[in-house]
């Protein structure tokens, strides 16, 4: 084995010969920091990015090549061989695997983590890239007598028979993403004889697309917008689309993806939310003649990986997907776009810590093609980049068509009566909205029924016997849960303490439901993870929504997440209190994106539109900068304590963080950590800490952190280049489970 720079891979060989290289470099699914050398197969040429089957241990295992060697520091009687060369052609391009391998070097991770992370789970077990297409059509009989016998309740069967009257024959991942339906409704209609498959040669021609119906107008903004990325395709540019919410910028993105596949090229959208995947592709659909890929933690991992292929294929023209697509390989690429790219959801918070946003910019870069972030609540790092080169800055200060912005009020929860967290004005406030015919959502970013359960008697409240936290009360399955750790009790009926009675504490999205429901007659629906559990789901409900079905939707930060709902008059924003005075020092930013998404969710059509939020400190400066200035007053206000205190995007940060059962064993390395630093000193480069985690104890585990602050990307890149690789030589480092996350997110 051996430690693999990958600065190297900058410029992967493309074909590693025998007669050249006797040795590979492979990258296999370890918490080893390093690759490890085999000798190459007799007789075969080895692709850099191929996958190869090699002894690990006791175990056959599927590594990664990622280079070829002419030498080894590995003794000759403990060199061994690799079996077989899985594939006659890269599972990774050149450009893609040094994309990866920089990633694995940037954010400090093993490589064959990160290169197993960016690979459908079939193919690290030896499925092949490549598979005979197979495309399902309707038989004689299906044409004929399909929809006629087909009863009408059978919704997704109907719909499958109907997409393959109009499309002559179709993959399977495209015929089940165009109609919403699972793989065994196509069973089902081909057990009844009206479908059949077939296989078909795979060629790299690429289908043409047609634009299906022309958009709206633009107007002088979204105009501009156009064509200023329009301008770049070919090359590479970052463009900001800072557009209020409302203001058109997924028609922007339509607008420049047509240009793309006019140019025979692949275009990957990166969105934070796998509910936010199915709005994109009833847009996508309804405007473009093109095959689409979708790619998320829901599908399974047969889906997945033909999703995969058809993007590496490039039969799929348009790619959507969460955070995880942004590794997807493509054939043509010609776009990238990132769709509310402020979301944390694009930063991973576990395993391999990386920012698809952040990488998307660097795939772009060495791909030479243009990268779109768009939101209407960019984030401070993306703000301050666009500000430093205006020409890539797109600003759509105006809702699209006659929508107006909303009018946005505070009410005073200290002047006024509150019904289960719910103020007087704010209740007469929704009741005219729903005389009016106008549809409400009340967002509250807590789910369940309480966050507290509380015996007024002695004083006792309900904790998690693993996690410093409270436990939440459920009242729908009369539970108790943590939502740190998920663990579950049943709920007491009375004090353990002293028997007395107990109570529940502060107010969920269930409590609110079950307020409401006493308050008015509406029809209404609850969106958190509680409740939209079952697929499709909250795509049911949404629908609903739109139809005017449900007059009163509560909900959590699913429903900020870019949601169009046109009937919308009135949005109410019950805790905004909850982020004002956090220790971490990104939580007011992410509580005014949270308050100016949610209030954008309000008079988006042609009805006016009203907000109301309600708080205990209603001169609090940032609800106030908000009110009088809107987002752009409070990020330059942001940007400005940033810059003088010395956080990003001024500086770039690293968390090392590090657990264990034992108390004291993690602050014990952390400090030995913060002492061997003093061997590495870099110019700039400043630690603080270690410190306990805002949480300490989480899921059984104490946890502490050590942060480590740079003025910029390279002295914190040479330090932690030097520093990190001798962390598991210290006495501790056995006693502890320890992490780095660079350009950390979230400071807990």
């Amino acid at each position: 084995m051996s430690r693999f720079t990958p600065n190297n891979a900058q410029s992967c060989p493309q074909v590693l010969c025998i007669d050249r290289t006797p040795y590979l470099a492979v990258a296999i699914d370890t918490p080893l920091r390093q690759v490890f050398d085999y000798r190459a197969p007799a007789d075969t040429s080895v692709l850099a990015g191929c996958r190869v089957w090699v002894p690990f241990g006791r175990r056959r295992v599927v590594g990664v090549v990622v280079e070829g060697r002419d030498q080894t520091e590995v003794p000759a009687n403990k060199l061994r061989a690799a079996f077989e060369v899985v594939d006659t052609e890269p599972t990774f391009s050149p450009d893609l695997l040094a994309l990866l391998t920089w990633a694995a070097e940037y954010y400090r991770h093993p490589v064959g983590e990160v290169l197993t992370s960016a690979m459908p789970v079939l193919l690290r077990s030896g499925a092949p890239i490549r598979e005979e297409q197979i495309l399902w059509r309707l038989t004689a009989l299906g044409r004929e007598e399909a929809l006629a016998k087909l009863p009408a309740r059978s919704i997704r069967l109907r719909a499958i028979a109907d997409y393959l009257s109009k499309n002559e024959h179709a993959p399977a991942s495209e015929i089940l993403g165009a109609t919403e339906s699972p793989l065994s409704a196509l069973r089902n209609l081909e057990e009844r004889g009206f479908v059949e498959q077939f296989a078909r040669e795979q060629t790299d021609e690429i289908p043409p697309v047609s634009v299906m119906r022309e958009g709206p107008p633009l107007n002088e903004a979204q105009a501009a917008a156009v064509e200023r990325i329009q301008k770049t395709l070919g090359t590479f540019a970052s463009h900001l689309l800072y557009g209020v919410t409302g203001s058109g910028k997924t028609e922007v993105y339509l607008q420049v993806i047509e240009s793309v596949l006019a140019r025979g090229q692949q275009v990957l959208v990166l969105v934070p939310e796998i509910a936010l995947t199915p709005q994109l592709i009833g847009r996508f659909r309804g405007r473009f003649d093109a095959p689409l890929a979708v790619l998320h933690s829901g599908l399974n991992d047969t889906e997945r990986l033909a999703a995969w292929r058809d993007a590496r294929e490039g039969t799929a023209r348009i790619v959507i997907g969460t955070r995880s697509a942004i590794f997807t390989p493509l054939l043509h690429p010609g776009l990238i776009i990132i769709d509310e790219e402020h979301d944390a959801s694009f930063k991973q918070q576990d395993g391999f810590r990386y920012s698809a946003r952040d990488l998307a910019l660097v795939r772009a870069q060495r791909l030479g093609i243009p990268v779109v972030l768009g939101s209407a609540t960019p984030s401070l790092e993306t703000l301050a980049r666009a500000r430093k080169q205006p020409e890539t800055l797109s600003h759509l200060p105006y809702r699209a068509g006659s929508a107006k912005p909303p009018q946005v009020a505070l009410v005073d929860l200290r002047k006024h009566g509150v019904t289960q967290g719910i103020a007087t004005p704010t209740v007469m406030t929704i009741q005219r909205h729903l005389d009016a015919g106008g549809q409400v959502m009340l967002f509250i970013n807590r789910r369940g029924y309480a966050p507290v359960l509380f015996c007024p008697n002695c004083g006792w409240s309900a904790h998690c016997r693993r996690c410093d936290a409270h436990l939440t009360v459920h009242a729908r399955g009369r539970d108790l849960i943590c939502h740190h750790c998920g663990s579950q009790e049943n709920l007491p009926n009375e004090c353990p303490t002293c028997f007395a009675d107990v109570k529940p504490v502060g107010q969920g999205t269930e409590r609110i439901e079950e307020a409401l429901q006493q308050l008015f007659t509406a029809p209404m629906a609850r969106i958190d993870r509680d409740s939209m559990r079952r697929k499709g789901e909250l795509e049911e409900t949404l629908a609903r929504v739109n139809r005017g079905e449900i007059r009163i939707l509560v909900g959590t930060q699913m429903l900020t997440k870019g949601h169009d709902f046109p009937k919308v008059t009135l949005v109410v924003v019950l805790n905004a209190d909850q982020g004002l005075f956090s220790t971490d020092f990104r939580a007011p930013e992410r509580l005014a994106q949270t308050i100016v998404q949610v209030a954008g969710r309000a008079g988006r059509a042609d009805r006016p539109g009203e907000v109301l939020i309600q708080t205990e400190y209603p001169e609090h400066p940032l609800l106030t900068l908000l009110l009088t200035g809107g987002y752009a007053a409070f990020a330059d206000g942001a940007l400005t304590e940033r810059e003088q205190s010395g956080w990003p995007p001024f500086a770039r940060i690293a968390l090392l963080r590090a657990e264990a059962t034992d108390q004291q064993a993690p602050l014990k390395f952390l400090q030995d950590a913060h002492d061997l630093a003093v061997d590495f000193p870099v110019r700039g480069v400043k630690l603080l800490g270690p410190a306990p985690a805002p949480m300490e104890r989480r899921a059984g585990r104490f946890r502490a952190q050590l942060l480590i602050r740079a003025p910029s990307h390279s002295p914190l890149q040479k330090f932690l280049g030097g520093w990190l690789p001798l962390l598991p030589m210290l006495p501790e480092a056995r006693r502890v489970r320890w992490s780095i996350d660079v350009d950390a997110a979230e400071l807990s």
